[in-house]
C-alpha cells in the first residue's frame, strides 16, 4: 500500500524558485564543451572525476571543494577534474542513508521537498562559489529533470545499469553518461547500455511522451565485479583495458571512452589502493597508444578525512557511506597524475 505524504513540486516549478544565474549558466556551457571535447578525442586532458562517497553535510562538502579548486589552479592545463557531488545513493539492502536528497540532515526523518531544495543549492554554491561543475548518480531517472541545468557528468550505476528508463533517459541528456558494468561484470551488458543511451527513442517520462535524438557522450565506467562467491574481481589491469578495447572495436559506438572507478569492486572498498590501481591505469595508458586515447579518466572517492564512520560519531569530513581517501592523499594523487600524463 502507498501512502502519498505530499505532493512534491515539479523540476520546473524548482528551477523557477532557484535558478541558475545566467552567468553561472554561461559558464557551464563552456565548462561542458570542454568536458565533452575530451570524450570525443578532441583534447588529450585526463578526467578526475573526485569527492565524496555521499555529499552528506555541505558544509564539508564546500570546504573540500575550496581545497580542491586551488589544487586545479596548479593542475588544470592537463587535468580536468570534474567533482563529485553524489546527493542520492543506491543501497544494497534498501536500508541507510539514501542521501541528502532523501535526508539533508542524516540524523533526522527523510524530507524529499527540502531534500530537492538542499541538493539544487548545493550543486549552484559548487559551481558559483568554486568555478566548478559537477557530477552526479542517476539513480532515479524521473529526478533528472530537478538537476539537469546544472550536471555536467551523470554516472549510472552497476544495479541501474541494466534498467530500460536508465538507459531511455541517458538518450536525451547532452553531457557525458557513464554506464558501470553491472556487478556480474558482465561487459556486454555494459556495452549495450551505452549503444542503447547512444540512440534515440520514444517512451514515456513524467507523463510526457517524448522523443531523444542519442547522446553520442555515453561511455563506459570499469568499477570491478563480484563472483557468485562474493569474492570482489578487479577490472582494472592492462588486459581488462584491453579486452574492453576490443569489444568496442566489434561494436557500432561512438566516441570509444572508458573510465576507470578505482573503489568499489576494483579496491575491494579498501580506500588506500585506489592511489596504487590509478597509478597502475596511468602506466596502462603509457604502454599502449591505443589505451591511452581510450581511457579518458580515474573516477576517486575522496573527502577531508580517510576511511568511514556510522552516522552520529560527527567525524567532520569523513563519510558516512563508503570509505574514501583523505585529503592529503588525494591532493598528491592529483598531482601525481597530473605529472604523469
Amino acid at each position: 500500500m502507498f501512502i502519498y505524504k505530499s505532493l512534491l513540486p515539479t523540476p520546473e516549478e524548482i528551477k523557477a524558485e532557484f535558478p541558475l544565474k545566467p552567468e553561472l549558466a554561461e559558464m557551464k556551457a563552456k565548462k561542458d564543451k570542454e568536458i565533452a571535447a575530451v570524450f570525443t578525442g578532441d583534447s588529450d586532458k585526463f578526467v578526475v572525476i573526485i569527492g565524496p562517497c555521499s555529499a552528506d553535510r555541505e558544509d564539508a562538502v564546500c570546504e573540500y571543494m575550496g581545497r580542491l579548486a586551488r589544487v586545479n589552479e596548479k593542475v588544470k592545463d592537463k587535468v580536468l577534474i570534474i567533482p563529485r557531488v553524489y546527493t542520492n545513493k543506491p543501497r544494497t539492502t534498501g536500508g541507510g542513508y539514501k542521501g541528502m536528497l532523501h535526508q539533508p540532515d542524516p540524523e533526522k526523518k527523510p524530507n524529499m521537498y527540502e531534500g530537492l531544495v538542499a541538493i539544487r543549492k548545493l550543486h549552484m554554491r559548487v559551481i558559483q562559489d568554486y568555478g566548478f561543475t559537477t557530477a552526479d548518480e542517476m539513480l532515479y531517472p524521473e529526478n533528472l529533470s530537478y538537476l539537469s541545468d546544472v550536471l555536467s557528468y551523470i554516472a549510472i550505476g552497476a544495479r541501474s545499469v541494466e534498467n530500460q528508463q536508465h538507459r531511455l533517459a541517458s538518450s536525451g541528456v547532452d553531457v557525458p553518461v557513464g554506464m558501470k558494468n553491472p556487478t556480474s561484470g558482465d561487459l556486454s551488458v555494459m556495452l549495450n547500455a551505452v549503444y542503447a543511451a547512444q540512440h534515440g527513442h520514444d517512451f514515456i517520462f513524467r507523463t510526457w511522451e517524448v522523443e531523444t535524438k542519442g547522446n553520442p557522450l555515453t561511455h563506459s565506467i570499469l568499477r570491478g565485479a563480484v563472483s557468485k562467491h562474493g569474492q570482489c574481481l578487479p577490472n582494472y589491469h592492462y588486459e581488462d583495458l584491453e579486452l574492453l578495447y576490443s569489444l568496442y572495436q566489434e561494436r557500432d559506438l561512438k566516441n570509444p571512452a572508458c573510465i576507470v572507478d578505482a573503489n568499489h569492486s576494483n579496491s575491494n572498498k579498501r580506500y588506500e589502493e585506489q592511489v596504487r590501481i590509478v597509478k597502475e591505469v596511468l602506466h596502462s595508458r603509457r604502454h599502449s597508444a591505443d589505451i591511452r586515447d581510450f581511457i579518458k579518466g580515474v573516477m576517486v572517492e575522496s573527502y577531508l578525512e580517510p576511511g568511514s564512520q556510522k552516522i552520529g560519531e560527527h567525524i567532520y569530513g569523513k563519510s558516512i557511506t563508503d570509505p574514501c581517501l583523505g585529503w592529503e592523499e588525494s591532493e598528491q594523487l592529483i598531482y601525481d597524475i597530473a605529472e604523469s600524463i
